[in-house]
């Protein structure tokens, strides 16, 4: 007997739930975290704000920073990234 094909689409290499960290990197601006943070809640709302962490760029022009998010679905994951790559204060999202 042989195994149908998986759809890549629709396969997931991540077990839900599970503690989901990503990286959002912008211009140094003081409502940029805010922004982030407002986002994640959207996406999760157990959302921790504390777990936060930010890296200032080496010239400090720019501000790392990674939220840890309690990722739930593959389609929640594909709307906080659509959410936090089109805000306008947010140059990559990885």
């Amino acid at each position: 007997m042989t195994t149908p094909p998986t759809d890549p689409h629709t396969t997931s290499l991540i077990t839900y739930p599970c503690a989901f960290a990503i990286k959002v990197m912008g211009l140094k601006n003081e409502q940029l975290v805010g922004a982030i943070t407002h986002i994640a809640e959207q996406f999760d709302p157990g959302f921790d704000a504390s777990t936060v962490q930010l890296r200032p760029s080496k010239g400090g022009n720019y501000l790392g920073i990674t939220i840890t998010v309690n990722a739930t679905s593959r389609e929640q994951l594909d709307g906080l990234y659509r959410a936090l790559s089109t805000h306008p204060m947010v140059k990559v999202v990885l």
